[in-house]
């Protein structure tokens, strides 16, 4: 099974806490996870995933210019995939929860499934999503790599158990 995180970065940040990410969704051999930024896209790897995570920096207090614009342009098929996100900010209060917000709603026009375990499981709770400060302290990362572990499991929950 594959999972695929398609993130925007400016200074680098984000790109890492996409690593964290990955390396939290990589739970078993039998997943293939791929961390790729939105100018350097693996079309048939994202085809091919069953799910979809996103992530970018805070602009002005929303998600980044460049990832709407991915979005609102974009031909790949999301439809029927799971999907999370993640944001980064550089301080708190920088508006990653309504950057986050946005990117759910542009993954519910495409048909996706929303996913962040949100509170329904023990501690930490990721509420949208994971959320750092820049590329984040040790807690931070801590919930990136938890979040990257949830989806996966909640995609091989939906897409491969039982095969």
């Amino acid at each position: 099974m594959k999972i695929a995180i398609i993130y925007h970065s400016q200074g680098g940040n984000t790109k890492k806490v996409a690593q964290l990410i990955a390396e939290g969704a990589k739970i078993s051999e039998a997943i293939e996870v791929a961390a790729m930024s939105i100018g350097r896209l693996d079309e048939e790897f994202i085809n091919e995933a069953k799910a979809v995570i996103f992530g970018c920096p805070t602009y002005y207090g929303t998600f980044s210019w460049q990832m709407k614009k991915w979005f609102d342009t974009t031909k790949i098929d999301l439809e029927g995939k799971l999907g999370s996100v993640f944001a980064t900010e550089n301080y708190l209060g920088g508006g990653a929860d309504v950057a986050e917000l946005g990117l759910i709603g542009h993954m519910l026009i495409r048909g996706m499934l929303v996913y962040s375990a949100g509170c329904a499981k023990a501690g930490p709770i990721t509420h949208y999503g994971a959320v750092t400060i820049k590329d984040g302290d040790e807690w931070q990362q801590r919930r990136a790599r938890l979040l990257g572990k949830r989806v996966a499991e909640k995609a091989w929950e939906l897409f491969a158990a039982g095969q």
